[in-house]
């Protein structure tokens, strides 16, 4: 329910009137959102009950009560460039709302509800919730502590991200390192899309470019193999990640580098599970797990994949062995080195 609600604050502007404008009544903010003061002073309330936001004089009369957002939420809330920003996760909540019957129907028949079906939610959700760490993490520092690979990315790399989205990662990449060239390939329209619309405004503009593609179907590019290909949170959502990974292989030059970003679960199955595990099943059993059987054959690895499930794909695509990678301890992936 809280989520359902940030998700309201998010659309309605009601943060962003708050953040700006400082303490606010109800009248006040329903004013300056255009919205009806009734809806927006039962979500004041919700958010000053729930810790959210602070309330001046709660023994006000109710439409005189003024509520404030306080700096350090606005960063979780509002500040899209912030490794702290978590409001997109709402939007993936109220994607997977917007479908439960037919999420509880596939539950049923074994099938599923594609990443299509979810709609924009899902998708920008996904792409918000990550674009701060491809932007502004990925290359200044995890890439860098690659043995390796951030020298051959400074000498002008090419590469390819496979399972790119909107492309954050690939214009992350390309920012960071100014010598490389980066093809995007993603099965999803509307993420290719809005992939090159980032590229357009960004200084990586004319080094990278976006394809639309079924990487496990299709060979990349002309044949031509890649000195790194980058796999960021996508792998779990593949109804056949072995073939995907085994286009990869087949892609990338003899000494070059395979890197698979996915979700820092833990080593094995526990119960109970800490809080983070427990985010991660939830959006499996709504998003992850729920798309990638919405197809006639899938591998239905859900959010949960584990380093040891990511290893039997990649024997089985033929690589050697699978390597974990550090990772600054702020960041919730886990970062792997296939080896060729």
């Amino acid at each position: 329910m809280e989520m359902y609600a940030v998700y309201f604050g998010d659309q309605l502007g009601w943060y962003r009137a708050l953040h700006e404008r400082g303490r606010l009544t109800s009248t006040e903010l329903a004013d300056a959102t255009g919205t009806a003061e009734r809806y927006a002073r039962e979500w004041l309330e919700h958010q000053a009950a729930s810790g959210y936001l602070t309330v001046d004089d709660a023994a006000a009369a109710p439409q005189d009560r003024r509520f404030r957002l306080p700096a350090t939420h606005a960063e979780v809330l509002l500040d899209d460039d912030s490794l702290a920003h978590l409001a997109p996760l709402a939007r993936m909540v109220a994607a997977s709302g917007l479908h439960l019957d037919d999420i509880v129907e596939a539950y049923r028949t074994g099938a599923g509800v594609s990443w299509q079906r979810l709609g924009r939610n899902a998708r920008e959700g996904q792409s918000a919730i990550n674009r701060p760490l491809f932007l502004h993490a990925l290359a200044q520092q995890v890439l860098p502590g690659v043995a390796g690979l951030d020298a051959r990315l400074r000498s002008g790399a090419r590469v390819a991200d496979v399972g790119c989205g909107e492309g954050w990662s690939s214009i992350g990449i390309a920012t960071g390192y100014p010598e490389v060239t980066v093809d995007g390939y993603d099965v999803d329209a509307a993420s290719v899309d809005a992939a090159r619309r980032h590229a357009l405004g960004s200084d990586a503009a004319g080094r990278v470019t976006f394809t639309l593609q079924d990487v496990a179907a299709q060979r990349l590019g002309d044949g031509t193999p890649y000195d790194a290909v980058f796999a960021f949170e996508c792998v779990h959502d593949l109804s056949d990640p072995v073939g995907f990974l085994r286009t990869v292989r087949g892609t990338v030059a003899d000494d070059g580098f395979v890197v698979v970003m996915d979700e820092l679960t833990e080593e094995r199955f526990t119960a109970p599970a800490g809080p983070w595990e427990r985010v991660l099943y939830g959006f499996s059993v709504t998003t992850c797990l729920v798309d990638g059987m919405a197809h006639e054959v899938s591998a239905g690895t859900g959010t949960v994949m584990r380093p040891e499930t990511l290893r039997r794909y990649a024997l089985e695509a033929g690589f050697s062995e699978i390597e974990i990678l550090p990772s600054p301890a702020e960041i919730n992936f886990r970062f792997y080195r296939l080896h060729v």
